[in-house]
């Protein structure tokens, strides 16, 4: 009887929880990388500052967040998500509210550098919770509920900042950021567990149902079946894989390296819409303060529905293929770029084609994190996670000091022009990884255009 009850006893949701508490914690944790763009064109009236120099404070807490990276994926591996989580999310906070206290550009530099360096475990402790938590054939979106968490932030961000500037001023932006990280933190170190297993919230079926690996091929996906992706696999480059198991197989890989590299164009792109475009609204648009804030949030709003969107694709519609989002957003982006070139002034179009260029940008977002699941174990998925991260922020960290020089020198047309061709140069590289697919195929089948190569043999001049 006890037997017949547990096998009718309703599967637990927990993990959806889980998902919902790591989307508000980067929502403010996004929220509080983004503030500084905001409010950048009023710090420089208080603390002049040339365009370089600008681009430098913002680029700062790039450069910090890509060193943390890799650090932080191997103290996750060792210590557990729970405790070097929480400790972040608590020290990204109070470097936060420190921001409003500064009276110098350098003390600016330095909280934006210590924030940098106390954010950088967090994108690697949600991608392993994700991993830890989730079934492949949810994996992508999952990934795409965190990654929409990195827009919704800037969505915020603009018409909140707007608002408390009006009322009190700048610093006080950093000080009503700086409180829902500490009690987000305090949540999640009581509330999610490093594993399921250990979780008092989760029952056997749900369990079973996370640590289900019949559902790790590509070809068991009912959509994938019912469709010819043959000639997709043959452009996408399939290939069968074994995990890698060792950091060193990790570094010495051109498909984690490649990533990597893809992403690091990608986000910055991203960095320099972040930091950059309420500045451009207001010196080269003349739009209003009230309208900046209304139009600098469309992006990020277009970017929500396409890491959603790019998600649900991958793992329902592309039978968990991930290379085809990141190349499509690699590609569109280019277009989005040129058409920035000569865009409207009315601030609803400009809002319009903003709110396209987010979502366009965003489609392969959520398949750049999942995509090292499908080449590593999950023991030392954290170092690969890192390692593309680390990457993507150091291209992150690099854009918006390079506008700055080129606004020094030229004008936004080349600017924009600069990240058409970087986002061209991420396509390039993207064509050039594998799509892999675990190495044991279920029930022995195979797709006839599906390559046998093991992942830690693989260098880039066999490709």
């Amino acid at each position: 009887m006890k037997n017949n009850n547990q096998h009718t006893e309703r599967s637990t949701r927990f993990r959806w929880i889980v998902a919902g508490l790591f989307f508000l914690v980067y929502t403010v944790a996004s929220a509080d990388r983004a503030n500084l763009g905001v409010a950048l064109p009023f710090i420089r009236k208080e603390f002049p500052m040339t365009n370089a120099e600008a681009g430098a404070l913002l680029s700062i807490f790039l450069l910090a967040y890509a060193l943390a990276q890799i650090p932080s994926g191997f103290a996750s591996s060792r210590f557990g998500v729970r405790r070097i989580f929480s400790f972040s999310m608590i020290a990204t906070s109070v470097f936060t509210g420190l921001m409003g206290t500064v009276n110098s550009v350098i003390g600016l530099k330095i909280c934006r550098f210590a924030l940098g360096i106390a954010e950088g475990p967090l994108p690697i402790g949600i991608t392993a919770t994700i991993n830890n938590w989730f079934p492949a054939k949810e994996k992508g979106t999952a990934t795409g509920i965190f990654l929409a968490a990195v827009k919704f932030g800037p969505v915020l961000v603009p018409p909140l900042c707007v608002a408390i500037v009006a009322v009190w001023g700048w610093r006080e932006i950093f000080y009503f950021f700086a409180i829902p990280g500490i009690l987000l933190s305090i949540i999640w170190y009581f509330v999610v567990a490093n594993q399921p297993s250990e979780s008092k919230f989760v029952n056997a079926q749900e369990l079973a149902h996370i640590t289900d690996e019949s559902h790790n091929t590509i070809i068991l996906t009912e959509n994938a079946k019912q469709r010819n992706f043959k000639r997709l696999d043959k452009f996408i480059r399939v290939a069968e894989v074994e995990p890698i198991t060792s950091s060193k197989g990790l570094f010495g890989s051109w498909n984690i390296i490649g990533c990597s590299l893809g992403y690091s164009f990608q986000v910055g792109i991203s960095m320099i819409m972040l930091s950059w475009i309420p500045t451009y609204l207001i010196t080269v648009k003349n739009f209003s303060i009230m309208n900046m804030g209304f139009v600098a949030a469309a992006p990020w709003v277009g970017a929500i529905f396409g890491n959603i969107l790019g998600g649900i694709l991958s793992d329902r519609f592309l039978g968990k293929r991930r290379k085809p989002g990141m190349m499509l957003s690699a590609l569109a982006t280019t277009g989005m770029m040129y058409a920035l070139v000569n865009s409207p002034n009315d601030p609803a179009l400009y809002a319009a084609l903003l709110f396209a260029t987010g979502t366009l940008l965003s489609i392969g977002y959520s398949s750049y994190m999942v995509y090292p699941m499908g080449l590593s174990s999950k023991k030392v998925f954290p170092v690969a996670s890192s390692i593309v991260n680390t990457g993507g922020q150091l291209g992150g960290a690099a854009a918006p000091f390079l506008v700055g020089l080129l606004l020094d020198s030229y004008g936004w047309s080349q600017v924009f022009i600069c990240m058409a061709a970087a986002s061209f140069i991420s396509f390039l590289i993207l064509f050039t990884i594998k799509e892999p697919i675990p190495a044991t195929l279920v029930e022995g089948e195979q797709e006839p255009s599906v390559e046998k190569e093991k992942l830690s043999n693989f260098a880039p001049s066999k490709g």
